[in-house]
């Protein structure tokens, strides 16, 4: 295999990385330290409320609930106004890295069009080889010469595939 495959495999894995890491913190989010408070202050309320289970308490207990409603109902608007804004960032980056992918494989294209990326055996791309060397086979060995799109499509599908494998890397803090 060329260094050319393996450079190209480099760059676009490092893209869907970039991507993949993206997605994976859109839809884990972070949580602010009010946040965080707020959760605790509900689960102790809940907790106080259903200590409380005795007729002559009942009162008090309804009145925990009620204040444990009511800082629910907080927490989910501090969490929607977290939301929107988060979320336009994250379309911002997305969008910015959606314009690099577009850059970095046009460049591709361009550096490899009049090249091959890689030769590779012809018994070990069956029965997919026709799909894969749109040139044909080197007449000199032998072997089935893989072109830059079809490399770009098929290092794209490896590297997402490969991302979504080993995304618990990318969830560590």
């Amino acid at each position: 295999m060329s260094l050319a495959a393996f450079f190209v495999f480099l760059v676009v894995s490092a893209l869907q990385l970039v991507d993949r890491y993206l997605d994976l913190a859109r839809k884990r989010g972070s949580q602010s330290d009010e946040q965080i408070k707020l959760r605790l202050e509900i689960k102790e309320l809940l907790k106080e409320a259903n200590q409380l289970s005795t007729p002559s308490t009942f009162a008090q207990a309804a009145k925990l609930k009620r204040l444990a409603a009511a800082k629910e109902k907080e927490l989910a608007k501090i969490q929607e106004q977290d939301t929107k804004g988060k979320q336009s960032l994250y379309d911002k980056y997305r969008k910015i890295l959606l314009v690099t992918k577009v850059i970095i494989y046009a460049l591709l294209v361009l550096w490899f069009w009049s090249t091959t990326v890689t030769t590779v055996p012809g018994h070990l791309l069956q029965p997919f080889g026709k799909m894969l060397s749109w040139r044909g086979v080197d007449s000199a060995t032998g072997h089935v010469v893989v072109g830059i799109l079809p490399w770009l499509f098929l290092t794209s599908r490896v590297s997402k595939l490969l991302c979504q494998k080993f995304s618990f890397v990318l969830l560590r803090p």
